[in-house]
């Protein structure tokens, strides 16, 4: 739905708000058309029902809206002496109608100053667990969501086991586009395993302003912008489902090219513009090798004295491991078992036919790959039909139909045609990003699907809060409290807080007793 849709609709709430109640706007004591007047009108009924005016602002917060409007329904009825659980019932079903029964055939009485203590400790109950959702709604929505990691993509930097905390105003808040969802959960309701939300309405995509843009090697949570994962419990059933941006799959990985870069990968190293890009001193590449042994190695020594940490097969007195890193690399080299070791990698011009854009006229693969030119909002590009698989799905969905545009590409012989118009060129509408893991022959990354738009990005990793090794079954203790950021090892402030809760607790303590000395 455009804004236009959503302004219009917004006008028909007004018109069904006023009808309802507007002769209880005038037994409360204040004027009929009060009711009729957007925003005011809420204003107001925050006053009649003796609720602070600020609620009136989570009346239009997407998602939490969906929690207050019942509430206010309840508190309307409750405010003209409506108070049986029948009535609550009705309200609630008849999604706030039956106050237009209440407005028109009963003869009710305004209690201006009524408690707002719930009658029944049930109803302190649920109304402490709506509001507490609601507080953790804003907070999960504009502010900071957790998030675990689940591959290896970005191991040495961010662990598989890691929890997260990352920060979504960092590079501003994006507003929900699925404004019908389960509160606090992504794509689907855990347990039950259904849908979370509706496809239908939508919301226009917006964003608050940031207080940073993405840099360059940062690691950035994203939704994965070629999503056909229904949910990652039933990966692979070889379904395609079509979600709304919001609700896509999230992935995380390092963002290596920026908006306007000519990005190549060679030898799987990043080069940006010509220069090989520096990663941070805490981000480690990993590459695939094959490692020829005279015996068996030990898979727990591998793991906790190697800090071999990816998949492995084994076979033919021959190791291929997924991913190992240069100073791992160098320790098991000196192990007397390890016969030859020699890096996994592709042939420069031999073509993957998984790698973007899919096409064997890129004669692309994981190890060699581009030179490609990263869209930057405002930037022409020469469309022909060599040029085309690289930009098709940017202007055909990205910023055709996820934007409510109807973009059609067909091919006339040599003749590009957008909705059977000549294309030569084309200007792009938004930023892109190239995003990639550091584990660079077992990642799924932009070399598999290609730029991420910047209505797509969630947010920026800040803080792991907590982290569980699988494999030995216990908690990293050092990286409890770790900042994402940074540069050197990083260091836990975990005692930090323990200290604080402790120092807290004592305090409360304190003052309670001293307090109680008094009276």
């Amino acid at each position: 739905m455009s804004w236009t849709g959503w302004f219009i609709f917004f006008l028909i709430v007004q018109v069904i708000h006023f009808a309802g109640t507007w002769k209880l706007y005038q037994i409360a004591g204040r004027k009929a058309w009060e009711a009729a007047v957007p925003v005011y009108n809420a204003v107001v009924l925050m006053k009649i029902i003796n609720r602070p005016w600020w609620w009136t602002i989570l009346l239009f917060v997407p998602i939490v809206n969906l929690i207050m409007f019942p509430v206010v329904w309840v508190e309307t009825i409750r405010s003209f002496g409506r108070n049986s659980t029948t009535d609550t019932v009705l309200v609630l079903l008849t999604l706030g109608l039956y106050i237009y029964y209440i407005n028109y055939t009963q003869n009710v009485t305004h209690i201006k100053d009524r408690s707002l203590k719930p009658r029944t400790s049930t109803g302190e109950w649920v109304s402490s667990i709506l509001f507490a959702v609601v507080a953790a709604t804003i907070v999960h929505t504009y502010f900071m969501q957790p998030f675990t990691i689940p591959t290896s993509s970005l191991e040495k930097t961010l662990l598989v086991g890691d929890f997260l905390f990352v920060s979504k105003f960092h590079y501003g808040a994006r507003t929900p586009m699925t404004p019908i969802a389960f509160p606090m959960v992504h794509d689907t309701i855990p347990v039950i395993k259904t849908k979370s939300y509706l496809s239908k309405p939508q919301i226009p995509y917006f964003r608050f302003p940031g207080f940073q843009d993405i840099k360059r090697n940062d690691i950035v949570v994203f939704n994965w912008p070629v999503d056909t994962v229904n949910a990652f419990q039933q990966y692979g059933d070889g379904k395609y489902y079509y979600k709304p941006i919001d609700k896509k799959s999230n992935y995380v990985k390092r963002c290596v090219g920026l908006p306007g870069d000519s990005l190549e990968v060679r030898d799987g190293y990043v080069f940006i513009n010509g220069k090989q890009n520096e990663l941070p001193d805490r981000a480690k590449l990993q590459f695939s090798y094959d490692v020829q042994v005279n015996s068996q190695l030990n898979p727990e020594m591998l793991y906790n004295r190697y800090d071999i940490t990816d998949r492995y097969g084994f076979g033919n007195n021959t190791y291929r491991f997924g991913g190992i890193s240069e100073e791992s690399l160098n320790m098991l080299k000196n192990n007397p078992n390890v016969v030859n070791i020699s890096r996994f990698r592709g042939d420069k011009g031999v073509w993957d036919e998984g790698i973007f854009p899919n096409n064997q006229n890129y004669p692309w693969n994981n190890d060699f790959f581009g030179p490609l030119y990263i869209p930057k909002k405002g930037a022409t590009v020469s469309i022909t039909p060599e040029t085309l698989p690289l930009y098709k799905r940017i202007i055909e969905v990205y910023e055709g139909s996820e934007l409510g545009i109807d973009n059609k590409i067909t091919q006339s012989g040599t003749e590009v045609l957008l909705n059977g118009q000549p294309l030569t060129d084309y200007t792009f509408k938004m930023d892109y990003y190239w995003m990639m893991g550091d584990n660079r022959n077992n990642s799924e990354d932009a070399r598999t699907w290609g730029f991420v738009p910047f209505n797509h990005v969630v947010g920026k990793p800040v803080f792991v809060w907590m982290s569980w090794d699988g494999v030995n079954k216990k908690v990293r203790w050092d990286r409890l409290f770790t900042t994402v950021g940074g540069s050197g090892k990083p260091v836990s402030y975990f005692m930090y807080f323990v200290i604080a809760v402790i120092a807290y607790f004592a305090y409360d303590f304190y003052r309670r007793r001293k307090k109680s000395a008094k009276s």
